[in-house]
């Protein structure tokens, strides 16, 4: 059994996006450290069915409470729905939001496959604008607690070209002015907002993007440090940034990724 410190005791995280990669890494490293996890995710029934039982061994080798939705959280009714539920009996218990939604396409910008702006606009709000609406909707349901976490989730292809990443780019631009926007607006709440950007990390969602191959194996070459981001080391951040000691870090974007980003 792992020790568990319980320094988060008592408090909830909720993570947008927790069935793989960066959200269930962060699931796996907070429960570790006592904090209980609500955890949406999109995901078929085989799937679930393993998700589930891998979130039941986590909650209980740490004494943590994991509540497993298969839900869009993407959703406005599914939104509110949850998260008046949530807070029913859960008020002024959120430490952490996480928004580690990968929902986009991957197109070119010219051609018969060609992004149209629709693409554009869904792919904006899943992966970026989202983050607003469920934090406005945490706050009018007093779900938050007075030293609130919001962290979102962006990558290098968000200033640098990479093939068919145009939209999830958009996105991700869209979500670091956000970042900005909220940072100084929500700290009258307790809100403290910042932005991880991750290396180029081997996760399901970055092996959707075309000639992700070519990525990971420059990223290897690229990192000072030898070897690729682990979504365990974006995990490690995020825990981090909860903690009392991160309380005056907001509106910034850290760089998890070894030094990646300097060459």
């Amino acid at each position: 059994m792992q020790q568990n410190n319980s320094l988060f005791s008592g408090q909830w995280a909720i993570i947008l996006g927790g069935s793989s990669g960066f959200g269930y890494a962060a699931v796996q490293k907070l429960a570790q450290h006592g904090m209980n996890i609500a955890v949406l995710y999109r995901e078929t029934a085989a799937i679930e069915r393993t998700l589930k039982e891998n979130l039941k061994t986590i909650a209980e080798a740490n004494n943590v409470v994991i509540e497993p939705y298969n839900v869009n959280a993407l959703d406005e009714a599914a939104r509110t729905g949850f998260i008046e539920a949530f807070a029913a009996n859960k008020k002024n218990s959120v430490k952490l939001l996480l928004h580690s939604i990968a929902r986009g396409n991957l197109k070119p910008l010219t051609g018969t496959d060609a992004l149209s702006i629709s693409d554009i606009q869904l792919t904006t709000y899943a992966m970026g604008t989202s983050l607003l609406d469920w934090t406005r909707d945490l706050l009018a349901n007093d779900a938050f607690n007075d030293d609130a976490r919001i962290i979102g989730l962006t990558s290098e292809g968000e200033d640098k070209y990479w093939e068919g990443y145009a939209a999830v780019s958009v996105a991700k631009s869209s979500l670091k002015s956000l970042t900005t926007y909220m940072a100084v607006e929500l700290a009258k709440h307790g809100l403290k907002t910042n932005l991880i950007q991750a290396g180029v990390t081997a996760t399901p969602s970055l092996k959707r993007i075309p000639d992700s191959e070519t990525l990971l194996k420059q990223a290897g070459i690229r990192n000072p440090l030898g070897r690729m981001t682990e979504p365990a080391d974006v995990a490690n951040v995020v825990y981090l940034l909860c903690t009392d000691e991160a309380a005056w870090i907001n509106g910034t974007v850290i760089h998890v990724d070894g030094g990646e980003h300097c060459r």
